[in-house]
């Protein structure tokens, strides 16, 4: 992931509060109630609450939650599908929520694509004209826009299916030409909202490993939705854990599978096999004799399973070494000790 001093997106104090008088509940008393004390006091729904965070360029910002915590709301309101109630939302630095009509439209139609769990294919186009209906939008001629969605559909696996309509395909198939009509207006952000939710889990884990591969080919910033935490996990480099319209805590999936912000965030967590999530990074410790010179060697960001697997091989100590320098070494009681679920920094080295 890399970063900039400007961040893509800038999200300050955000409130999104459906229902009657919804400008009067930020910042005052009532903004503070439950969703239910909201409700039967004002009449008013409070869908986003308070909400800040900047995703950076490259980034996989991921944000998730229960069904009704406000996550799809949220990402509505990035781009004004939905109006944000109050709060500040910049792009690049530009004011989103000053944007006039015309703005807006430049702003969806070539900054920011989204990618939904129902695809919205047209029935009677084909695969190449679903996606290159954006370019035509656009005003990019035939012949131009159907040579840049033929490119695009090979980039996202369907070489070969270009003339078939959607009936034709199946839902895997389908919501790949959803991705590639969003890619093919080439936009700085790709939003996913729970793109994947409807497909079969070897489907979804497809299509799981496709925007990872796009991702690391392209570095293109995305933000995606979701409810599933193994997906939230796998795909972010950061996530922003939401419940009745608050983030109740942004961090690394290492971060927030190590050290949960309170008990709603550990009961989520609970499950997670700690070895997928914690990096070797976390569970070096300094090399001691010969070992920064000997053994196998894994990159920082390897998983604590990758590490034991390396270990296990050989039967030593594996360095940890980013750009041919070794920060430290991991053995198998070091990583033993965070499959069990105690912090490195507790362990004898």
């Amino acid at each position: 992931m890399s970063t900039t001093t400007e961040p893509v997106f800038s999200v300050r104090n955000l409130w999104k509060v459906f229902g009657p008088k919804a400008d009067r509940i930020p910042g005052s008393a009532d903004g503070g109630l439950s969703a239910e004390e909201l409700r039967q006091k004002t009449g008013c729904t409070a869908a986003v609450r308070d909400v800040s965070f900047d995703v950076q360029k490259g980034e996989v910002f991921v944000v998730m939650g229960l069904s009704g915590s406000g996550k799809s709301t949220l990402v509505r309101c990035l781009t004004r599908l939905i109006e944000p109630t109050s709060g500040e939302l910049a792009i690049d630095g530009e004011d989103v929520l000053a944007m006039d009509r015309s703005r807006l439209r430049e702003l969806r139609r070539h900054r920011a694509s989204m990618v939904f769990q129902h695809f919205g294919l047209l029935p009677h186009r084909s695969v190449l004209d679903n996606v290159a209906y954006g370019l035509e939008i656009q005003g990019v001629g035939k012949a131009a826009r159907r040579a840049k969605a033929a490119e695009i559909v090979e980039k996202v696996g369907l070489a070969g299916f270009e003339g078939r309509r959607p009936s034709q395909l199946s839902g895997g198939q389908q919501q790949r030409v959803g991705l590639a009509r969003a890619l093919a207006v080439d936009p700085e952000v790709l939003l996913f909202d729970e793109p994947f939710s409807a497909l079969d889990p070897l489907i979804r884990r497809d299509m799981q490993e496709e925007v990872i591969r796009l991702h690391r080919e392209e570095g293109r910033t995305m933000i995606f939705i979701t409810h599933d935490l193994s997906e939230a996990l796998r795909l972010g480099d950061r996530i922003a854990l939401m419940r009745d319209g608050r983030i109740v805590q942004l961090g690394t999936p290492e971060e927030i599978v190590v050290s949960p912000a309170d008990d709603y965030v550990r009961d989520f967590v609970r499950d997670v096999p700690r070895e997928q999530v914690v990096t070797a990074r976390s569970a070096m410790r300094p090399p001691e004799g010969d070992e920064a010179s000997n053994g196998p060697s894994i990159a920082p960001d390897a998983t604590v399973s990758e590490a034991i697997e390396a270990v296990a091989r050989s039967g030593a100590p594996a360095r940890v070494v980013d750009g041919g320098r070794c920060l430290g070494v991991v053995d198998s009681e070091r990583l033993l000790a965070v499959v069990a679920g105690v912090k490195a920094e507790a362990v004898a080295a």
